[in-house]
């Protein structure tokens, strides 16, 4: 039988392949390991790999790698390790390196292909290997705390002539206030700098020079900051000042209420994603500030485990925003279960939304869910994740009056019954991706759907 099948059967059927059945290939014969591989474009590994096959001689077995992860052991001079990873796979595009690279601050050689790189490091790094990556777009790196007192030793590059760095896309977590080198990063950000994502972080490096973060912030579209508390308000009241053009913004337990506050006020007219998770720092006041600010512009509120926040908010939100919004997040938020009709009346107002997610909220009832739909026919996405209060007759009003969805999320919905997942998956014209637990999809419609092209996760 195999060898009836030609190699390029071989690789087409491979690709159908769940991930759960991809180890056993290599142990049919030599032939399926070498063509699973042809095929493959993303592989863990671990560096220094097992003796006796060098690195190079590994990537040489994968000629069509896209993406790969190296699992470092021991520390390494990040220029010569990524001159040589690049010669070994031309076509890389996004490379995470996990553990402790030293960073020389000598360029290596122009490795023109990579757009994408992931470090997680010791300390910052000096920045310079940036300038050997002439087309990198996007730049994680996750700063870590040592194991020991020992920090790997990193040469100043404040003197250093700054170069506009491609950089479109830069996340960075773990920055301390003594952590320095960041001011050479931040000015050769400072003109195509699209994306920036703080996580964990209580500084911002450098602290003689704030003028250089400030300046990369000017053209920035999308913003988030997530547990950075310390530095949150500095850096809203920056961006309110600076980001002409900020268009997305997440705030994830962090700043205060007067920082959340003054960034409303004096932010640009061209916000229309606001994204918060915050407990205790967002209140009413917040939401009428915003209704006002962005008064018929967003498009996107999401709101996770906001207790403070009431129906009065929210509605006064929805009469500012209701004719253009299009999704609405109200995860873990208890006040769609604490006010009874609120989603009824929301759901008047935003009637062309598209996303709707009331995930978390356990003991949201079905009435709330069933009244809100019939208003919101244009939905394309539901997710109802760990509603554990609703029933079928959800399910069953998302399938009468949702005819345009493409994606739901009815996980952890203990009383939903695979009679209604079956019913909703069989019958909803659209219908592209379904989450659900493995025991409520029957056999027979698992089959059917996968002839029509539905993935239930």
């Amino acid at each position: 039988m195999d060898e009836v099948l030609c190699d390029e059967l071989l690789q087409t059927i491979f690709l159908l392949l769940p991930p759960s059945s991809i180890p056993s290939i290599s142990l049919v014969s030599r032939r399926w390991l070498n063509l699973h591989r042809s095929i493959t474009s993303s592989v863990i590994l671990p560096h220094p790999p097992p003796p006796p096959h060098p690195l190079p001689h590994l990537l040489s077995r994968y000629p069509s790698l896209t993406s790969l992860t190296l699992l470092l052991s021991s520390p390494h001079s990040l220029p010569t390790l990524l001159s040589l990873i690049i010669l070994s796979s031309p076509n890389l595009l996004h490379l995470r390196l996990l553990s402790s690279p030293l960073s020389s601050p000598i360029p290596s050689p122009l490795l023109p292909s990579l757009t994408s790189l992931s470090l997680s490091l010791f300390s910052p790094p000096s920045f310079l290997f940036l300038l050997s990556l002439p087309n990198l777009k996007v730049l994680s790196v996750d700063l870590v705390v040592p194991s020991s007192s020992s920090q790997p030793t990193i040469v100043p590059v404040s003197d250093s002539p700054t170069a506009d760095l491609p950089l479109e896309s830069l996340t960075l977590s773990g920055i301390l206030p003594g952590h320095s080198n960041l001011s050479w990063l931040w000015r050769g950000c400072r003109h195509n700098l699209r994306r920036l994502r703080l996580k964990s972080c209580e500084g911002t490096g450098d602290e003689d020079d704030d003028e250089s973060f400030a300046d990369c912030l000017q053209r920035l579209r999308d913003l988030e900051l997530r547990s950075c508390r310390s530095i949150a308000d500095r850096v809203l009241l920056l961006a309110a000042d600076r980001c002409r053009s900020l268009s997305s913004l997440l705030v994830y337990d962090g700043g205060s209420r007067d920082g959340l506050r003054r960034f409303i006020a004096r932010c640009g007219p061209s916000l229309r994603v606001l994204d918060l998770r915050l407990p205790l720092d967002l209140d009413n006041g917040h939401l009428s500030a915003a209704a006002e600010r962005f008064r018929g512009r967003l498009v996107s509120l999401r709101l996770q485990s906001c207790c403070l926040v009431t129906g009065e908010g929210l509605k006064a939100l929805a009469e500012a925003v209701g004719a253009v919004l299009e999704e609405l997040v109200l995860v873990n938020c208890d006040v769609v279960e604490r006010e009874p009709g609120l989603l009824t009346s929301l759901g008047q107002s935003f009637q062309r939304l598209k996303r709707l997610d009331l995930s978390y909220n356990e003991f949201l009832l079905d009435k709330e869910v069933m009244s809100m739909v019939v208003s919101c026919k244009g939905l394309v996405e539901i997710r109802l994740r760990g509603c554990g209060g609703l029933t079928d007759a959800s399910v069953v009003s998302v399938l009468k009056h949702c005819l345009l969805l493409e994606k739901g999320d009815f996980m952890q919905c203990c009383r939903i019954s695979s009679e209604a997942v079956g019913l909703l998956i069989e019958n909803s014209p659209r219908l592209g991706r379904v989450f659900v637990e493995e025991g409520k999809v029957l056999d027979t419609v698992r089959m059917r759907a996968l002839r029509r092209g539905v993935q239930i996760n």
